[in-house]
This record gives C-alpha cells, structure tokens and sequence, in this order.
C-alpha cells in the first residue's frame, strides 16, 4: 500500500530526483504503462503514508464489529431469548406488561418474536436519550415477563454493537468523527487498483505473475514483504473495493452525492403513505379513534404476505395508520411494507421491495455485506479475512518504507519516495481529460480531492525548495 504492490517495483524504482522533460525534436510524448508507472507509484506511495492510519483503523475497528453478533448473543442472551412452553401471550397483552415496565415512554415499534425461543422487542421513544437511540424493554411471549431494557440504537442495535458500530464509524466522536472512516473509505479504492495497476505494468514472466499469487518464502527482506503486500492485495481486492464503494454510500460527504446520482439514474424508491382515506386536509387529530389492536394489524400483514421479522408501528396521530414493515436482512432480503387502516384492520398501502430500483436494492445489498448481516456467519468470516488483510498490507506498507533507509544506520531516518515529476512524460492530450476526471471524482468524493489536492500543494512547495536549495551554490559561484 505504501509502496509498490509487485516484486519487480524493487529493481523498477528511480533514484530520487526530477524525472527529465520529454526530449526535444519531432518525438512526442506518448501514453505508456512504463510512463504511467512512476507516477502511480507516486500516488500509492504517498497515500500509502499518510491515509495508512487511517485505514488501519477501520481495519482494526471493523474487525472487532465481525464478532458482535456473537458476543450480543453472550453478553444478552437471558434478554433474546426464552424457554418454550404453552402458547404465547397476545401480542397486545406483551406490549400492556412493556409499558408498565416503562411507563414514561412512547412506543415507537414492536417487533414480535419470529422464533419459538424468541423474545418479543417494544420500542420506547423515551425523554432524555441522544438522537437516533430509545429504549427497549425484551418481553417473555410466553409468561409477560420484562426479561430487562437496554438502551438501544435505531431501534435495533444494542449497547455493544452499537458501541463498536460507532468505533468504527466515527471513533465514538459524533459527526466530527465520521470523517476518518470516510477519508478511509475515499482512498481505499485509489490504494486498491493503483496497487494493481503497478502490479499489472511492472515487466514479469508468468513465474513472476504465480509469485504474486503465491507469496515468496526465503529470508527476511524487503522483497519477500513486499511479495506478501502484493500477495494480499490481489487475493483481497475486490471485497476491499466493495467496502470501500459500501462505505462511502451512507457517508457524510460522498454519501449525499452517491444518493442524489442514484435518485437520478434509477427514480424515486416507493413510498408508503401513512394518511388513512378521506382524512387528506383534515385538522391533524381528526379521524377514526376505534383501534382493532395490534394482534389484528399483525394478522393483516401476514395476510397481505409480510413473513419474517416484522416491525410494528403504530398511529403517530389520529388519522394515520399502522406501519408494519419487513426487516429481513438476510439472503434473500424481505423489505415489503404495509400501511393497514387501525379502525378496520384492512391494508390500505404498500411498497413492495420487488418495486425498488435496482440500483436501491444494491445499495441495500452492499450495505447489509459491509455489515455482515447478508449471508450470515459466511459474511461475517469474509469481512474478518478482508479486515485481517488489510491490517497486514498497511503494516508491510510501512514497512517496506522503513527497510528503504538511506543506510542500515541511519537511526529514525525514513524511506526514500519516489521520484518526481513523471507527470512530465506524459501528453496533453492524456493528462488534460485525466485532470478533469479527477476534478469530477474529488468534487463528488471530497475527502478524496481534499488530502489530493493538499498532497499536490505541499509536492509543489517541497520541489520548489529543493530547486533553490540546489541553485544557491551557483548563485554564490
């Protein structure tokens, strides 16, 4: 990641120093992988140094959150589930026993249980608790009993998940935090294929392409690690530029410009209205005040063909009706929702997943992979192989800049960068449109442009110190 992702690169990189200008005469400067490569390495050396921290962390983080299906399941498991026996309680009657438990909030959601040994979730929209978290209190179906509260974050996730979802996403700073991953997540992609861009421009023989595929044994040095970054890297690449594009879809900055370029390309998702027929224009508060009860809604929504787990919310005022949406996120994904009438229990909406636009639906997929929730247990152990990959390739980034000392004795003393100026050997004609693509990408992925952009200023200002240092002697000559 730090440095070039191919065996080869060792022999292939320049001493450092300008790159000479074109020559002169008739000869134009052509597109070439042997003009390319300086200037990728440039790239993926660069940002190998200064964004590695970065995603180190959301590596490190993101591991950690592979394991918290498993550890809620430790950690909650006298509040998830229940022993068995006789018929459940009525739905209504769980929710009466969860509101004397929490007799100073508003339910916000139900979900029932979707399992025998399952226990039953009320929602609590209660005073006091920070944005986007309520309270939730797990209900034995079969006895009434409150088996305890947690506080609980959208509604789903609880102390642990979201305390390591929050690690992972912001460093448990807030908004201010989400920027790191997302300064990870802009340049991971760019680490991922400039680092296989090196690896398909440098010269080899099909023993060289096996080497990369298989890393090289034999003793320590900068080669074999460099054999090994390579190695991981193309075993891993196309899960870590899945996380990458996943990752950027529900960021800060990217994510709002990836949203408005899917609306754009793919049309408005369905929307489930929620306003009961002839109550449109009425004074809010207007409208049916008979109930058929929860049980009733439920029934409906199986009716309607709504399966697995299901969450249930009721009328936010008079005059609006049941949510019952699916919240299946699991292969094959279930998201259909029903709107159902609280006065007569009849459906009355509904916005079927099947509706959705492609693109809508793979987002949703990517995001439910990035989160281990798609294929189960065989997506959580992909993403730890994907963390573990990439903890390794940023370590032996390093370093292979470390063992890039001018001399073994040279204490603290850092890898030499390649060299400069490869944008040189380069024509117009290719560098014009590349410029503008890179403009287009880093106006849309601003955390991206942003570090590029400074990357640049400070190469500017670090070669026009060079320059003067190197003509002062000829000056005082």
């Amino acid at each position: 990641m730090a440095e070039s992702s191919t065996e080869q690169a060792v022999t292939d990189i320049p001493a450092p120093g300008p790159v000479p200008d074109a020559p002169s005469g008739d000869r134009k400067p052509h597109v070439s992988w042997s003009g390319l490569r300086p200037l990728l390495l440039r790239l993926h050396f660069y940002a190998g140094i200064v964004v590695g921290p970065f995603l180190l962390i959301a590596a490190v983080t993101g591991l950690l959150y592979t394991a918290t299906p498993q550890i809620e399941a430790v950690v909650y498991r006298h509040e998830l589930h229940v022993t068995p026996h006789g018929e459940p309680w009525a739905l209504a009657a769980q929710v009466d026993a969860a509101r004397k438990a929490v007799p100073e909030g508003t339910v916000f959601s139900v979900t029932p249980a979707t399992g025998r040994s399952d226990s039953t979730r009320v929602v609590f929209d209660k005073p006091g608790l920070p944005d986007n978290y309520t309270r939730t209190a797990f209900v034995n179906p079969y006895t009434g009993e409150v088996l305890g509260q947690e506080r609980t974050f959208a509604g789903w996730w609880l102390p642990v998940r979201a305390w390591v979802d929050g690690l992972h996403r912001n460093l448990n700073l807030g908004e201010f935090g989400r920027n790191y991953s997302e300064l990870a997540a802009s340049w991971l992609w760019v680490e991922i294929l400039g680092g296989l861009a090196l690896w398909l421009t440098a010269p080899r023989s099909r023993q060289r392409i096996r080497r990369v595929f298989v890393p090289q044994g034999g003793p320590k040095s900068r080669r074999r690690t460099m054999s090994w970054h390579a190695t991981a890297g193309v075993w891993a690449s196309i899960g870590l530029l899945g996380l990458s594009i996943t990752g950027m879809t529900w960021s800060v900055h990217a994510g709002e410009s990836i949203g408005k370029i899917q609306s754009a390309l793919a049309g408005p998702s369905p929307a489930l209205s929620t306003t009961l027929p002839g109550t449109a224009g009425k004074p809010k508060g207007a409208g049916p005040v008979k109930d058929v009860g929860i049980d009733a809604v439920v029934a409906s929504a199986h009716g309607a063909g709504l399966r697995g787990v299901l969450n249930v919310s009721p009328p936010a005022e008079a005059g609006a009706a049941y949510v019952v949406k699916e919240n299946t996120r699991s292969w094959p994904e279930r998201h259909d929702s029903v709107a159902v009438d609280p006065a007569t229990g009849k459906v009355v909406d509904r916005a079927d997943w099947a509706d959705y636009p492609f693109l809508a639906k793979m987002t949703s997929w990517g995001i439910d992979a990035h989160m281990g929730l798609l294929f189960g247990l065989a997506n959580q152990i992909v993403l730890a192989l994907l963390a573990i990959a990439l903890i390794a390739m940023t370590l032996w980034g390093y370093r292979m800049w470390w063992l890039r000392r001018p001399t073994r004795t040279a204490g603290f003393a850092v890898g030499r960068a390649p060299a400069r100026g490869a944008w040189r050997r380069l024509p117009g004609s290719f560098l014009a449109p590349a410029v503008l693509l890179t403009a287009v990408i880093g106006y849309y992925v601003p955390l991206f442009g942003l570090p590029l952009l400074a990357f640049l200023v400070v190469d500017v200002i670090v070669g026009a110190r060079r320059r003067r240092r190197a003509e002062r002697p000829e000056v005082a000559a």
